[in-house]
């Protein structure tokens, strides 16, 4: 499926915004005519034409990464589109139409064997990168495998390195342990080290590409989805510009090629000239110029967006409470504005290695206030709706159920949290740290929120604020450092990798998901029951026995207390009326950013 504060940052932010306008978008003060929640349904000022406008994105955080092997934030998925092709996409249509599995570098969906263990892929034959080299079926194979470099890429998802076949027999008797000794380190280790490469993927020649897996996986073409699957060229992944620093100028072969990358500050794009629109439909080249600022206060973020000096939100998370009264009480920018369900759930990861004893959790449960946490993310009629279970209703597979009386008693079930706290041997309650994402002022009032109803029944908790850039890398999704701080709850979103209960549910709770490093799986569960599970659905082709699958997952998640629903998010999303092609895409949760133009 991810702000500080000061006074300071708040001028230099206005400051910013305001020399960024004066080489791009500029205020507007045209009438629309769109209306409010159109988007959701429809496309919003749809247009084809090219001009030389630019298009501006303004963000409260810094991202994860821009490189398209190392990002797991839903925005920046959406976002690489516009320099990246991997083998399939999402249909760039509103709504459900956009959760819809199409072929972008790839010609058709993958053709699967008899036995399930071989997905072969060809890839179009006249795809060329931003320096006018085709691309060819190797490229695709480097680009994933700089995925297993964990110890240089910590972030993205594992998907290849649980369903690739294992290079030999120590690193398949490791995986079976949950290990990875023996198996292969990714292409940045000594060339002796690492003779064959990846051998798990074959290219038997420059447009055909074979995975060859471990064990059937009938979701396997979501996986290819996924921006890992994007060709990278070999040379281009060297020097100063290679492993950690590829972020800073990714080789493209979508509309846009980086111009200029400062660190975490601005990113400017410009259209990259050997991109063909023939060879890749789902995405367009309608600007001259795409610039991201990062990491400004969000108050100004929303502010430029109502005055026309941005033209979105990059993030895709909704304004923040005093742009939101505005825009909801003035009907000309209600007009311009979306409130979305975006499919994700905003919760708390419950750690089952911190907080070992599960009545300890379950004390966490019915002790936190539904209500509060509910306001945090903008109270019930904009944020949403009070979950009570990890899948959001809009996922294949969601069952509706309330173990902890989240809906019942949503301010909090004092007395059964006190009951589980004495069957954990604490009946004074204990004390656990909780981590948050400091530049996300939603996350922060959460967490304090959180607190406070936790305090309540002698919990006390430890806030520890970190940027969301290196939230996952560096903090949170760092197990090591979980322990080492103690930190027994982090605040945390999803949404679905891809729109079925597997593509919800399996990085965040399937045990082969745990990793050093870009954790997301950070309640580290690690149930056999769970475990076999998944690997029951991946052997399973029959879709209607699949979906049942998911909420047995989901329930046993729940009854290990390892996370705390909060909501299924809302968002008031606000649209620069001179912005084109503008739609709600349901697969990322936001507005669809490869296909922007301006009026």
């Amino acid at each position: 499926m991810n702000r500080r504060k000061s006074l300071g940052l708040v001028a230099l932010g206005a400051t910013a915004a305001l020399a960024v306008a004066a080489c791009g978008s500029s205020p507007s003060t045209a009438k629309t005519t769109s209306a409010f929640d159109e988007a959701i349904t429809k496309v919003v000022n749809p247009s084809n034409a090219k001009t030389n406008g630019t298009l501006v994105f303004d963000a409260a955080v810094t991202p994860d990464s821009t490189d398209y092997d190392n990002t797991y934030y839903a925005f920046m998925w959406d976002f690489v589109r516009l320099y990246s092709m991997p083998l399939m996409t999402y249909k760039s249509c509103p709504g459900t139409c956009g959760e819809q599995l199409v072929p972008d570098l790839a010609t058709g969906p993958g053709v699967v064997s008899d036995n399930g263990l071989e997905w072969t892929y060809h890839i179009q034959p006249d795809v060329k990168f931003q320096n006018g080299v085709t691309v060819t079926s190797e490229d695709v194979k480097y680009g994933i495998e700089r995925t297993f470099a964990k110890n240089i890429l910590p972030n993205g998802p594992t998907y290849y390195q649980v369903l690739l076949a294992p290079q030999n027999a120590t690193c398949a008797a490791s995986m079976a342990s949950g290990g990875n000794t023996g198996c292969y380190p990714g292409p940045y280790v000594d060339p002796s080290v690492n003779e064959m490469g990846l051998n798990a993927i074959t290219t038997p020649n420059s447009t055909t590409i074979v995975f060859h897996l471990a064990h059937p996986f009938s979701d396997f073409n979501y996986v290819v989805a996924i921006p890992q699957s994007t060709p990278v060229l070999p040379s281009w992944d060297t020097g100063a510009h290679g492993g950690a620093n590829f972020q800073l100028d990714p080789i493209s072969t979508g509309p846009y090629e980086f111009q200029s990358y400062t660190l975490n500050k601005q990113l400017v794009l410009v259209r990259n000239p050997n991109w063909n629109p023939a060879t890749d439909p789902q995405a367009k080249q309608l600007v001259n110029k795409i610039i991201v600022n990062w990491n400004m206060n969000q108050n100004t973020v929303d502010q430029d967006q109502i005055a026309g000096y941005a033209d979105m939100d990059i993030q895709g998370l909704g304004v923040q409470t005093a742009a939101k009264d505005k825009i909801l009480t003035t009907p000309s920018l209600k007009a311009d504005a979306d409130d979305a369900i975006n499919g994700f759930l905003r919760f708390a990861y419950i750690n089952e290695q911190v907080i070992p004893n599960v009545h300890c959790r379950e004390a966490i449960e019915y002790a936190a206030n539904k209500v509060t946490l509910q306001d945090a993310y903008g109270g019930s009629i904009i944020g949403g709706q009070i979950a009570t279970t990890v899948m959001p209703p809009n996922i294949l597979g969601y069952k509706s159920f309330d173990l902890y009386n989240a809906v019942s008693d949503p301010t909090g079930d004092i007395a059964a949290a006190k009951q589980q706290l004495s069957l954990c041997g604490k009946p004074n309650g204990f004390t656990t740290g909780l981590a948050y994402r400091s530049d996300r002022p939603q996350d922060v009032l959460a967490a304090q929120a959180l607190e406070a109803a936790l305090n309540q029944v002698g919990i006390k908790t430890v806030l520890s604020g970190y940027p969301t850039g290196t939230y996952y890398s560096n903090y949170a999704g760092v197990p090591a450092y979980v322990h080492s701080h103690d930190l027994g709850i982090s605040m945390g979103g999803w949404g679905a990798d891809w729109p079925d209960g597997y593509g919800f549910l399996d990085e965040l709770s399937n045990g082969n998901s745990i990793a050093p490093a870009g954790n997301t799986n950070i309640s580290e569960i690690n149930d056999p029951t769970i475990n076999s599970l998944f690997a029951e659905a991946a052997n399973d082709n029959n879709a209607a026995s699949r979906l049942a699958i998911w909420p047995q997952i989901d329930k046993d998640i729940m009854a290990q207390a390892a996370i705390l629903p909060i909501v299924y998010q809302k968002v008031l999303l606000y649209r620069n009326p001179n912005v084109t092609n503008v739609y709600m895409d349901d697969y990322y949760g936001m507005y669809n950013y490869a296909v922007l133009g301006l009026k």
